[in-house]
C-alpha cells in the first residue's frame, strides 16, 4: 500500500505512485484576513471520478467528524472543490483521506489528483454543506 504521504506543512509536491499521473500538488496562499494559531482554510480541488457517486456525502462526514466547518461542491470541470476551515491538524487529516489510495474509509469514487490550497480562515463560515 502506498500512501500520498502527511504533509505537515502543506508545502511542496507528493506523487501518488498508486494513480497513474495522479498528483496531489500543495501551492501556499497568501491572504490579507486574519488568522488565529493554529487555525487555517484550505481549499482543495479533487480530479477524477468523483461526481456523481456521493464523494460530496463522504466529505461532508468526514469534514463533521473532524470539526471543520466548509462546504464541497461539484464544478464544472468535473472535479469537487473542497473548502474547510478549522484546526490545522484536522485540515491535514481530511487533505490525507482526500487523496489516499486505497481509501481505509470507504471513500466513493476514484480521485487521480487533489490540488490543495492553504490560507488563514474566514469570518462566518459555520457548518459543512455539499453545494
Amino acid at each position: 500500500m502506498t500512501t500520498v504521504g502527511r504533509l505537515a506543512a502543506y508545502g511542496g509536491t507528493v506523487t501518488n505512485t498508486d494513480t497513474p499521473g495522479g498528483r496531489r500538488t500543495v501551492e501556499p496562499t497568501r491572504t490579507g484576513g486574519r488568522t488565529s494559531p493554529g487555525t487555517a482554510r484550505v481549499r482543495a480541488f479533487v480530479g477524477g471520478h468523483v461526481q456523481g457517486v456521493g464523494f460530496r456525502w463522504w466529505t461532508r462526514a468526514r469534514a463533521l467528524e473532524l470539526g471543520l466547518a466548509g462546504h464541497a461542491r461539484n464544478m464544472a470541470d468535473g472535479r469537487v472543490e473542497v473548502v474547510a476551515q478549522g484546526r490545522d491538524e484536522a485540515l491535514e487529516r481530511l487533505v490525507d483521506l482526500l487523496g489516499e489510495s486505497p481509501s481505509t474509509t470507504g471513500r466513493p469514487g476514484r480521485v487521480e489528483s487533489v490540488v490543495v490550497q492553504r490560507a488563514g480562515p474566514k469570518d462566518g463560515i459555520v457548518g459543512f454543506v455539499e453545494q
